[in-house]
C-alpha cells in the first residue's frame, strides 16, 4: 500500500487538471503516509502556503498547531498525520478572501487517496467546506451549529472553525469552542501521536 500511495501522492503532485482556472498557476500541497492517524482536511492552500509548498505555513497553521497541542515537527510527520485539503491548489482571491477550493481535486483524487489512508482513526474537518463533503446531511444549517454539534461526530470526525485571523471575531462570540472543544481534541490528538 505504501508504494501505491507514493506513486498516487507522486500523480497528485504532476496534477495540471485544473490549470487555466488558477491565477498562480498549479502547485498542489498535501502531505500523507500510510501510517497516518490523524488526517486534517482543510479548504486549500492560501498564497503563502502555494509560495513555499509547505501546508498550513502561516498564521492558521500556527493557530491549528496550538489547538492541537503538538509542534511542528509532530505536525509535518507523515507516519503520524495526513494534511490532505478539499483543494490541492490555491484558488486565488474571491471578494475579501480566498476562492473556494476548486471541486476537481475532490472529485479526481479523493475516491483514489482516501483508501490509502486506512489508519486514520481521527478526522479534523477544519472549515465549511470540508464539512460538507465529510459530514453531507448529518451537517447542521450553520458552521456554528455543526460546532455546536461536535459530540456527535466523535469518535471518527471532529468539526472545526477554520482556525484562520479573519475567523477571531467567531472564536470571541463563542467562548465554549475554547473551553469544550480543545481540551477533548488535544486529549484525542495526544492519544494518536508520538511526539518527535
Amino acid at each position: 500500500m505504501t508504494a501505491e500511495l507514493d506513486h498516487l501522492l507522486r500523480d497528485i503532485r504532476a496534477c495540471r487538471i485544473c490549470e487555466g482556472q488558477l491565477a498562480l498557476g498549479p502547485r498542489p500541497v498535501l502531505r500523507a503516509g500510510a501510517e497516518a492517524r490523524l488526517m486534517i482536511v482543510g479548504q486549500a492552500p492560501g498564497a503563502k502556503v502555494h509560495a513555499s509548498g509547505v501546508p498550513w505555513d502561516d498564521a492558521s497553521g500556527r493557530r491549528l498547531r496550538e489547538w492541537l497541542g503538538i509542534d511542528a515537527g509532530t505536525f509535518y510527520d507523515e507516519s503520524q498525520v495526513a494534511i490532505v485539503p478539499m483543494g490541492f491548489c490555491y484558488p486565488g482571491k474571491a471578494g475579501s478572501g480566498d476562492a473556494p477550493p476548486r471541486p476537481e481535486c475532490r472529485a479526481t483524487w479523493h475516491p483514489r487517496l482516501l483508501p490509502l489512508l486506512p489508519k486514520v482513526e481521527l478526522t479534523l474537518l477544519t472549515g465549511q467546506y470540508a464539512q460538507a463533503y465529510f459530514l453531507g446531511a448529518r451537517r447542521k444549517g450553520s458552521l456554528t451549529a455543526t460546532m455546536r454539534a461536535w459530540r456527535e461526530y466523535l469518535p471518527s470526525q471532529l468539526p472545526l472553525p477554520h482556525p484562520s485571523p479573519r475567523n477571531v471575531a467567531w472564536f470571541k462570540a463563542n467562548p465554549w469552542f475554547e473551553g469544550e472543544v480543545l481540551p477533548t481534541l488535544r486529549e484525542q490528538v495526544d492519544g494518536l501521536l508520538q511526539p518527535r
